[in-house]
């Protein structure tokens, strides 16, 4: 499942590689943030033609304003903004919105926070349990079928709860960012990537049959 890239040059060589008509530098762009802004689009339209118009029509904001960017966000920061406006308009046009409330219901299942390490330990957040075959650092957690795991748990969370740890945690948005794009409070925010996180974890642990105490985690730093 593809996900997104980052831009190995710095915004401001990107932006005047635009502004300048280079057409390798807008290809690479579009390489590297098209699977997450096709991700984004699909949860506020549910047809995927639909979406793929919505990425298509962002990318044409994209060289049409190019211009315009005058740096007080990241350009990856205002590149989604035009992606999250085009798919709201589109979804209006559909009759569809997505209400972006932290409601919480106790019913919703999620996972103890006691079953994580603390701040103080060598991994914070970690898993206190783990597989009993596996003891690899935690990067290599993002590779191969775990990595596709956690992206096909995160596709089945409700549109609110997707949206919000699709920003924050697989594209890397600071929180600031998420409220200011989707137009919701910080507390809904963090209520709902809570939600998010607590549902991930619990699919994960899951896969990796977490049964165990993580020793490698568990070890003094």
């Amino acid at each position: 499942m593809p996900t997104a890239r980052a831009m190995v040059l710095p915004d401001a060589e990107v932006v005047a590689a635009l502004k300048r008509g280079d057409d390798a530098a807008f290809a690479e762009l579009v390489d590297a943030y098209s699977p997450g802004l096709m991700r984004m689009a699909q949860m506020f339209v549910r047809d995927r033609a639909v979406a793929e118009e919505v990425v298509q029509e962002t990318w044409l904001a994209v060289l049409r304003g190019i211009d315009r960017f005058e740096g007080r966000s990241s350009l990856k920061t205002w590149i989604f903004r035009i992606l999250i406006n085009t798919a709201k308009t589109r979804a209006r046009r559909e009759g569809r919105s997505i209400p972006f409330s932290a409601v919480a219901h106790d019913d919703e299942p999620s996972v103890d926070p006691d079953r994580f390490l603390g701040p103080d330990g060598r991994f914070p957040g970690g898993w206190m349990l783990g597989p009993s075959e596996w003891q690899t650092p935690e990067d290599e957690l993002l590779q191969g079928e775990t990595r596709d795991a956690i992206l096909e748990a995160i596709d089945r969370l409700p549109d609110t709860q997707r949206a919000v740890i699709t920003m924050r945690d697989v594209e890397g948005f600071p929180p600031e960012e998420v409220t200011a794009a989707l137009g919701i409070s910080d507390g809904n925010q963090r209520v709902l990537l809570h939600r998010a996180r607590s549902k991930v974890r619990a699919a994960i642990e899951a896969h990796l049959g977490a049964i165990e105490p993580n020793k490698f985690a568990l070890e003094p730093s």
